[in-house]
């Protein structure tokens, strides 16, 4: 079938009898081991790496940020190999430049030197949003999956925007700020809400809705480019992907790919619905947006929005409802046994936020986390 001459229906068809790629960039804080404070190290951490890692590590947005990014992945031991191998590169990266690798969303304490990196688009981002872009710094988990077709992509987006309330309730893991328990679970989540184009994605009909949206809003002024499209899931600007931006770094390699496991499964699982024309789910905006604060808010401790039911359910329920909604994709992919495995241990073991709080006070958290991030 050549995908150029079919529908997005036909085309949703063949890629759902394919396994999707996938591909995970991790974002970390390096953080001073007797303070807390964020670590402005980035560079000198990154020059360390060898250099086929270095190729693979970008400094983000602030100096105390590195950003890890794993080759595209067949299978999922393959990913867990390429994200626990950059962890630990990472890690002893930046212990040569005298700090820690965390992974972990949020500026825990505080960060004194709040320089960008020095470049022109970062410097015009500070310029425009001013304390928006400079407290605190922010890291997350981006999941790419392979969607070869731009108007397949759009579709797939339309149909994932109902589950990703849930994703951000599974990998919340940023508990403090400022020094203390901000009493939220994804601290980073209700920080990313001050910026214009973070948020759930529009509901969109085709690629070129797609681009007349972003091209309303670039021309808006609201954002200084079509690269600032970052809603919590979006066709990605660089790749034949879906990028699904939601989740808070996660605390392990394994917590990683448990999430990346489901997102792909799922991906696979709407290609069906679209191939077989089932509609997506189109939540009233007002309860998306509710469903994304109250998971950034609860993590998986309390009750998470069902938003096909429109009703409040325990969280479990919901992790149970998607298990058994991607099991037949799990099958497919190979992944049953390797997913079903991690969600046990993410019941016994908790979110991030779950296991900070455990951890007891901040410091005990900061290194509890730290050891976590290079964990096998």
């Amino acid at each position: 079938m050549s995908l150029t001459a079919s529908s997005p229906a036909e085309i949703a068809g063949v890629l759902a009898g394919q396994t999707p790629t996938v591909g995970v960039e991790e974002e970390f804080l390096l953080l001073d081991e007797r303070t807390w404070h964020n670590a402005p190290v980035a560079d000198a951490a990154r020059d360390a790496l060898a250099p086929a890692v270095r190729e693979q590590t970008r400094v983000e947005f602030r100096r105390s940020m590195m950003e890890m990014v794993t080759p595209v992945c067949g299978t999922l031991p393959q990913l867990r190999e390429h994200l626990t191998a950059n962890r630990a590169a990472a890690a002893a990266a930046a212990r040569t430049a005298g700090a820690r690798l965390v992974a972990v969303a949020a500026t825990p304490v505080a960060e004194p030197d709040r320089t960008v990196e020095d470049t022109p688009r970062f410097h015009a981002i500070s310029r425009h949003y001013g304390p928006i872009a400079h407290d605190p710094a922010l890291c997350g988990c981006h999941i790419h999956v392979g969607v070869a077709d731009p108007e397949v992509a759009v579709q797939v987006c339309n149909h994932l925007r109902p589950w990703l309330p849930l994703i951000q309730a599974m990998t919340a893991n940023s508990v403090f700020h400022a020094g203390a328990d901000t009493h939220h679970a994804s601290w980073r989540s209700i920080q990313l809400e001050r910026w214009p184009s973070l948020a759930p994605a529009p509901y969109l009909t085709s690629v070129a809705h797609y681009e007349r949206t972003v091209a309303e809003l670039v021309g808006s002024g609201v954002m200084l480019d079509d690269s600032m499209v970052l809603w919590w899931v979006r066709p990605s600007k660089r790749y034949p992907t879906v990028e699904i931006r939601v989740a808070d770094v996660c605390p392990t390699a394994a917590d990683a790919v448990l999430v990346a496991g489901l997102v792909r499964a799922l991906v696979t699982t709407v290609l069906d619905d679209i191939a077989a024309g089932r509609p997506a789910v189109r939540p009233p905006e007002h309860l998306l947006r509710a469903a994304h604060w109250n998971a950034a808010h609860q993590g998986l401790a309390g009750t998470l929005m069902d938003l096909r039911g429109r009703r409040a359910v325990p969280a479990w329920d919901m992790v149970d409802l998607l298990a058994d909604t991607v099991a037949p994709a799990l099958h497919r992919h190979g992944d049953h046994a390797l997913v079903t495995a991690e969600l046990a241990r993410l019941r016994t073991e908790g979110t991030g936020a779950d296991r900070q709080r455990r951890a007891g006070d901040l410091p005990a958290a900061m290194r509890s986390l730290a050891d976590l991030t290079v964990r096998a």
